[in-house]
């Protein structure tokens, strides 16, 4: 398995990572997770991210992991937990990344992020926005200094908000998730931003947690009322293009994100071994050629912003109600 640089924190982390999101209960069985972490490990991959919004995802992998030697890369992040959850409450904090360690039977993070600090109205962290400081901040830095964490770093997903975080030089670590893939391009600006920074840049929901996992062809030709004009004429391209390639969707998928020098690695969610398997195959083919690129640039131009009120997790393999239904 091949690894990428950090960015600044030096840490080597194979290019193809695991994102624990899918080996929660919610998602898989514990002998189905269990498998699919042991399955990334013994063929080499080496970090592994997770957060306490991920239901039981810490839990499962604390389990997982016991009695493997092997040495990994652990990042998980703080929001949520415990409920209500404050984000200025230095002591909350706290216990959250004890509860944290405690799941993972760990005693220290590689990498500590907050979560989703650019999505406005979700959690107010910082007391002084202009200058991304806050009790959190303090608290980041203690524990940094204590030895329990190493790095810390921002998941999140937006555009344009993330960026004046990154530009603060108080991470050394980005994550960003659903806005780099196939499709959608928005995190560009992001990823310049936490290059100029030297900060790991790392991809989350690479195949746009399975919209971009497999095909749907006759939903985009024939169904999903919620797609508008534009997306299904870009389904429909992609969809010709790799039917002249001869290239499953997900290979051209995680392949793509593989192919930007500035990303340090792509998390993949898989949920079983075979998952896992499938995975690595198709990275260690290696990044895109040029020629794929460039076709695929103008296909993803065809929708250069997300249309007015398209859902944010495309709903394709089930019954969508319309926006705001339950």
């Amino acid at each position: 398995m091949r690894t990428r640089m950090l960015g600044r924190t030096g840490l080597p982390v194979t290019e193809l990572s695991l994102g624990g999101l899918f080996v929660a209960s919610w998602s898989t069985d514990l002998e189905h997770a269990r498998a699919a972490v042991h399955c990334a490990i013994t063929s080499g991959v080496n970090y592994i991210d997770t957060e306490p919004g991920y239901g039981n995802s810490e839990e499962v992998l604390g389990q997982a992991l016991e009695g493997i030697k092997t040495p990994l890369i652990l990042s998980s992040k703080l929001g949520g937990r415990p409920s209500p959850f404050d984000p200025r409450d230095p002591v909350g904090l706290r216990a959250s990344v004890e509860e944290s360690l405690r799941l993972l039977k760990r005693d220290s993070l590689d990498i500590l992020m907050l979560h989703e600090p650019d999505r406005p109205g979700q959690y107010d962290w910082f007391t002084d926005w202009a200058n991304v400081d806050g009790p959190v901040m303090e608290v980041l830095s203690d524990l940094k200094r204590e030895g329990v964490i190493k790095y810390i770093g921002l998941g999140g997903t937006t555009a344009y908000e993330m960026i004046h975080l990154i530009e603060s030089g108080k991470f050394d670590v980005v994550l960003t998730a659903f806005n780099y893939s196939l499709l959608w391009r928005e995190a560009t600006g992001v990823i310049a931003a936490a290059k100029a920074q030297n900060m790991g840049i790392i991809i989350g929901s690479p195949l746009q947690q399975g919209a971009l996992a497999r095909r749907y062809d006759e939903q985009v030709n024939h169904g999903a009322c919620w797609m508008s004009p534009p997306r299904r004429a870009q389904y429909q391209a992609l969809y010709a293009y790799l039917d002249e390639i001869g290239m499953p969707i997900a290979e051209a998928g995680l392949r793509f994100v593989l192919s930007n020098p500035d990303i340090s690695c792509l998390l993949m969610g898989a949920r079983s071994a075979q998952e896992v398997e499938q995975n690595i195959m198709a990275i260690e083919k290696g990044p895109l050629p040029d020629t794929i690129n460039h076709r695929l640039d103008a296909i993803a131009a065809m929708v250069p912003f997300r249309p007015f009120e398209e859902p944010f997790g495309l709903p394709f393999g089930y019954d969508y109600k319309g926006p705001g239904a339950a």
